[in-house]
């Protein structure tokens, strides 16, 4: 064992229950699953309710399994999906600081668990156990992460986002008919 395999562990841990505690408090803080789903119809992700279950249960999953090491490139695809369709839906309009609502936040989170994806979970994972090593590590992980990252976000984006169209245009449809 080396003091990568103890970082990575660190890392791990960091970012997988840091994505699982956001899970968390969406299936039991606040409003629950409802207050949730009305927030995700509220920012044009529909429906609302499948999404809430949907985001919240990834979210747990995924952290609980790149905190484990466990399927790790795979955790990681799933929590860099989650990062993108947050940027995109919620913090891309307020630009890069995390201070105005921005989307940093969302790519450091991405880029960590990217990161883990390419060298691997580390001996002190549940992948090193099962597999007796990394499993898929370096080109094989950024590219199962890269690739099912962006497709699963742009395809949930692409059936899902209806964002509420601004005010103003409202106003002129309303004044057209």
């Amino acid at each position: 064992m080396s003091s990568i395999d103890i970082g990575l562990l660190l890392l791990r841990i960091c970012l997988g229950m840091t994505m699982a505690a956001h899970g968390y408090g969406k299936l039991f803080r606040g409003g629950g699953i409802a207050g949730t789903a009305g927030w995700f119809d509220s920012i044009g992700m529909r429906p609302g309710r499948a999404h809430a279950w949907l985001a919240a249960l990834t979210e747990v999953g995924a952290g609980l399994l790149l905190a484990i090491g466990l399927l790790t490139p795979f955790a990681a695809a799933a929590f860099v999906s989650l990062m993108i369709v947050a940027a995109w839906t919620v913090h891309r309009g307020h630009g890069f600081f995390v201070v105005a609502d921005g989307w940093e936040y969302n790519l450091v989170l991405a880029v960590g668990a990217l990161s883990v994806a390419v060298a691997g979970s580390g001996r002190l994972s549940v992948d090193w156990v099962i597999f007796g090593g990394n499993l898929l590590p370096g080109w094989a992980g950024f590219l199962i992460a890269g690739i099912l990252s962006i497709a699963a976000a742009g395809g949930l984006l692409g059936m899902s986002f209806r964002p509420n169209a601004p005010q103003d245009r409202l106003d002129l449809q309303r004044e057209a008919a």
